[in-house]
Formats: C-alpha cells, structure tokens, sequence
C-alpha cells in the first residue's frame, strides 16, 4: 500500500499523538508498504497560539496538492484536524477521493479550559470535518459512545502499543527521593489536569517529568515539588521504573499512552475514571481509578507490579498497526465502519 498520512503534529514535538504516528508509519514500512508524512516542516509555519513550541503551517493547500498529485496515493489518512488536515481534506474532496480520519485530541475541551468557547460549537467544526471521512478512527470503546453522544458516525477502532523492551522494570535506586514518589509525566498544561496532581496532600515526593506552558506557574505556585523537565528514551523509562505510583489527573485524554508505559514498567496508575483510563487500566489490577485521586494513589501503592505489566504486555505496536491497517481497507472497501477486522498480515 502507498499511504499519505497528513499531520500537523509531528517531530521534534513530544506528545502521545507524534508517538502514535511514528510508530504506526514505522511498522507499515519495516513491513514493505509506502508512507509519505505530510508534516508541517516542510512548509512555512507559525506558533500555535498557547503553545509556541508548535509550529503551524501557513496557507499550505498549494505545496501540499502538489504532493499528494506526485505521490497518487492508494490511501490519504488524516490525522489532525489543524491547517494540513484541512488543506488534505478540501484536497480530497476536489479530487473524488476517499480518505481516512483519526480523533486523537478532545480540542473542544482544550479550548474550552482557556477560553469562553462553547462545547457544541467545537464540536459542531468537528463533526463537519470528520463528516466527509470514510472512517474516522477513535482509540477506545468509550471514545466512540461518547463522539456517537456528540452527533459522529462512521466510527473505527484503532488501539495503541508500548514498547516493552524500552519501558520495563528497573531498579528503583535511580531516584534518592524521599518514598513514596508520586510520579506526572506528560505535558504540563492545564487541560492535563496537572493541578489536581500538584495539590494533593502525599507524603514523600511529587515528581514532575515533562514540560509545557504552565510549568512556570506550577514551579511558582508548587514548590515543594520536583521537576526535572522532559526526559526520553532510556532516561525516561528510568524515572518511571523508579517511582512507586503513576498519578493520572487527565480527564480529557482519548488513550493516554502514558498509562502504558507506566504500567509496562511495574508502575500502577491512579486515575479518574474517565476515558482513557476506563478502557486501559485493569481497575484493581494495574491501577485503580476513583474521583477521590488521593485515595487512588495510596491505594494504588497496595498493587502488584508484576501485574501492571502483565496487563500492558496485551497492548503491541505491531498489533495496532493491523488494525489501522485494516480499517484503511475496510473503509475503502465500503465495509461498516465499527468492526474489528481479522488481523490481516501487515
């Protein structure tokens, strides 16, 4: 298959929706097939309003019509809703071709926590851009009653993996903070939820892993916690393994890779239960999901972490690209949009 996958959210940014595509476009090419990402780093681009480490493209409609004409591809998939995804789509449209779109990000609720948007008129944009999809790929059950609540249709499932060899179990001795150490890692911005985190009364240590535009403010308004910035690869995974419970305070999240990871390494999860979090932690297994976060995570601390592990080792990269795989075809066959297709070989 030759794939065109268009993204406004692409490297270096460091988020669950980049991760999702570079391993998915990874494995589709360890496995012969052609992918060609549409990123905004070959267009002029701009800062994203609230979060000028993302670079939005600029009127790209000309330069990206010219490769995807060059390209001709058997699939277009659509992967954000930003200026490449709308140039892609009107693209598709004026050419009679089918395309594919995914729903990573719950923008009405972004927008929503900074300004005075009203939710049904997010969503309302949404559901016109999504409309014209022949399938549009949501990552959990809950995803897709909820977006079905909200007016979509032609809904598909499109999971997600963890690398298990990079996130796994290791020594606890990395960190020399005071225990227990109630770890965030993420972006650090307020729809994440982070000040539900940060102002929970926990003995012992608030670790913060990651960046973002309001850690400035956390810095100011939680001292008394500790922030080490954005880590990756092996660095990551070590501070992960190395604390005693993952604190999730997103209610707005459509997966959450990071539970994962977190749960691959030995590490049990305390969350709300919302989506994301109904649909990947094993409630009582590899985490435990209250409205009371704090009476989540003391009691996530009782836990095995032998069986976080064994509950992320379910979810594979290589399995979620059949999946996705297998959606593209499905929708260009015309077949019912909410199945799970027969693994198909990748």
């Amino acid at each position: 298959m030759k794939l065109a996958l268009v993204t406004d959210a692409w490297l270096p940014q460091t988020n669950g929706v980049v991760r999702t595509l570079a391993m998915t476009s990874s494995q589709l090419q360890r496995c012969g097939h052609v992918v060609e990402v549409i990123e905004p780093r070959s267009f002029r681009t701009l800062p994203c309003p609230t979060y000028p480490e993302i670079r939005l493209a600029w009127r790209p409609y000309r330069r990206l019509a010219d490769q995807l004409s060059a390209l001709d591809p058997d699939s277009v998939h659509i992967a954000t809703e930003g200026p490449l995804g709308l140039a892609a789509r009107r693209w598709c449209i004026r050419h009679g071709r089918a395309f594919t779109t995914s729903y990573h990000t719950q923008f009405p609720e972004y927008v929503r926590a900074r300004a005075p948007i009203p939710l049904g008129l997010s969503y309302a944009h949404l559901r016109r851009f999504h409309g014209a999809a022949a399938r549009t790929l949501v990552a959990t059950p809950s995803m897709r009653r909820m977006l079905e609540a909200r007016g979509f249709a032609k809904l598909g499932l499109w999971s997600r993996g963890v690398d298990t060899e990079l996130f796994r179990p290791r020594a606890k001795s990395f960190l020399e903070l005071p225990r227990p150490i109630w770890l965030y890692f993420g972006r650090v911005a307020i729809e994440k939820g982070i000040d539900d985190f940060l102002r929970l009364d926990l003995p012992g240590t608030r670790l913060v892993v990651g960046d973002g535009p309001a850690l400035e403010e956390c810095r100011a308004r939680y001292p008394a916690a500790v922030y080490v910035g954005y880590k990756h690869g092996e660095e990551l995974a070590s501070y992960i393994a190395a604390s005693d419970a993952f604190v999730f305070p997103s209610r707005t999240d459509t997966f959450g890779l990071v539970l994962l990871e977190s749960m691959a390494c030995g590490v049990p999860v305390a969350a709300y239960p919302v989506t994301g979090p109904v649909d990947v932690v094993d409630d009582g297994v590899s985490g435990v999901l209250r409205e009371d976060l704090r009476a989540a995570a003391v009691a996530a601390l009782e836990l095995e972490p032998g069986a976080c592990r064994e509950h992320a080792l379910r979810y594979t990269w290589e399995a979620a690209t059949r999946q996705f795989l297998d959606q593209l075809v499905c929708a260009r066959n015309g077949e019912p949009a909410w199945v799970t297709p027969e693994a198909t070989s990748v």
